[in-house]
């Protein structure tokens, strides 16, 4: 019978966020939501803000904020290197909120804004939404 673990690592600039064997993980890439188990076909792919879910043996599962990045899966290992990854016990909902209403008004206004970059303020508010969303 195949393994039906496989090793995940999760690197961010200050820290390793998370290293361990794992039955499966799930996140959002720029390819669309994406669900990867042991012997996946090898594949590169680009982080979009979201949620990550680590399914860990036993039925449990952790959940994250992803927020950018890039992802290498091989069959036996997945590296994930993230421009921010958080637990939700890490998140200021406060701020989470504050972050999205800004968003919000900068992508409702940009020619008022005197040249707001629409894209920058999208990427904000869905890091934002991923901040609020694990808290729920």
């Amino acid at each position: 019978m195949a393994d039906k673990n496989f090793r995940l690592e999760v690197i961010s600039p200050d820290r390793v966020f998370y290293e361990g064997d794992v039955e499966m993980i799930e996140f959002s890439s720029t390819d669309g939501d994406l669900g990867i188990l042991a012997g996946h076909v090898p594949l590169t792919t680009t982080l979009e803000p979201g949620i990550l879910k680590i399914h860990e043996q036993g039925g449990v599962m952790k959940k994250a904020a992803l927020h950018s990045g890039f992802v290498t899966i091989l069959p036996k290992t997945v590296t994930i290197l993230a421009e921010v990854v958080e637990w939700p016990e890490e998140i200021d909902i406060n701020r989470a909120n504050e972050a999205r209403i800004r968003a919000e008004r900068r992508i409702k206004s940009p020619a008022e804004e005197g040249g707001v970059d629409v894209l920058r303020a999208e990427l904000a508010l869905k890091r934002a939404i991923a901040r609020i969303n694990i808290l729920k």
